[in-house]
C-alpha cells in the first residue's frame, strides 16, 4: 500500500480497463484484474474494472459520471470501441476533469488519439524480448515518487519519434541493449482533465506485476487527484 500524497474526503474512483486479448496465462485475471488487485490495496481508490464484453463497453455515461481516473489497455481491438464512445471519454476528460491513463499499444486506441488531437504512431516497435532499462529522468515528479531507475528483462522495442503533442512532463525514458531509446511516462492537461501515457508493459510479459510498475501506475492515479 502507498500512503496518498493529501487526505480524501471520499474515496478516488477508478475504472481498469482492457480488451480481454491478453493471454491467461500471464494475466489469468487479465490486465485489469491485475491492476485492479493492486489499486485495491489503496484506501482512498474505490476500483472497478471493465472490458470490451460489458454491457456499453464498461464505459457507460452514467460509469463515466461517477469516474474520477480511467486507466485503459488496448491492444488488438482498438476498432471495436465505437467512435461514440471514444468521444464520451474525450469529453469526460475535457469537460468533467476525468483523468485518462493510457498503457502501452494504448497509444492507437481512438480516445487516446482524438483527445490529444494525433496519430499516436511510433516510427517503429518490434517484439525481441530484449531487457530495457527504465531510467527516471524527473525523480521530483510525483508520479515518479518511490521509484528508482529498474530494469524489465523481457519487453517490446518502441522507437522514437512518437506523434503525440509535446508533453508537460517526461518522467521517464526508456533504453535497450540495442540502442533504442524511447520516452516512457509522459503527460498532458487537457481541458479541465490530463492524460498520463505510460508506453512500459506488454501483454506477454508480466510486467504489470512489477513492483516499480505497480508504484508508477498508483502515483499516477493519484497526481493531480481533486
Amino acid at each position: 500500500m502507498i500512503s496518498s500524497p493529501k487526505t480524501f474526503s471520499q474515496p478516488l474512483r477508478v475504472i481498469v480497463w482492457s480488451e480481454g486479448t491478453e493471454p491467461k496465462t500471464v494475466y489469468p485475471k487479465g490486465i485489469n484484474g491485475a491492476i485492479g488487485d493492486f489499486l485495491a490495496q489503496e484506501k482512498d481508490l474505490e476500483v472497478t474494472t471493465a472490458t470490451l464484453t460489458d454491457d456499453d463497453y464498461g464505459v457507460s455515461q452514467s460509469r463515466l459520471n461517477r469516474t474520477d481516473v480511467l486507466i485503459w489497455f488496448g491492444h488488438k481491438k482498438h476498432d471495436e470501441i465505437p467512435d461514440e464512445v471514444a468521444d464520451r471519454i474525450k469529453l469526460q476528460v475535457e469537460n468533467k476533469g476525468m483523468k485518462l491513463i493510457a498503457l502501452h499499444s494504448s497509444h492507437f486506441s481512438k480516445a487516446f488519439k482524438s483527445i490529444l488531437n494525433h496519430s499516436g504512431a511510433w516510427a517503429d516497435y518490434r517484439d525481441t524480448g530484449e531487457s530495457e532499462t527504465i531510467k527516471i529522468v524527473d525523480a521530483k515528479h510525483p508520479i515518479a515518487e518511490g521509484v528508482s531507475d529498474f530494469i524489465i528483462p523481457h519487453t517490446e522495442i518502441y522507437d522514437e519519434p512518437f506523434q503525440v503533442p509535446e508533453p508537460q512532463s517526461v518522467i521517464a525514458k526508456g533504453t535497450w541493449v540495442s540502442g533504442s531509446t524511447s520516452r516512457e511516462i509522459m503527460t498532458w492537461t487537457v481541458g479541465k482533465g490530463s492524460v498520463v501515457y505510460i508506453r512500459a508493459g506488454h501483454e506477454d510479459y508480466p510486467i504489470f506485476f512489477m513492483p516499480p510498475m505497480q508504484r508508477l501506475i498508483t502515483n499516477a492515479v493519484y497526481w493531480k487527484a481533486q
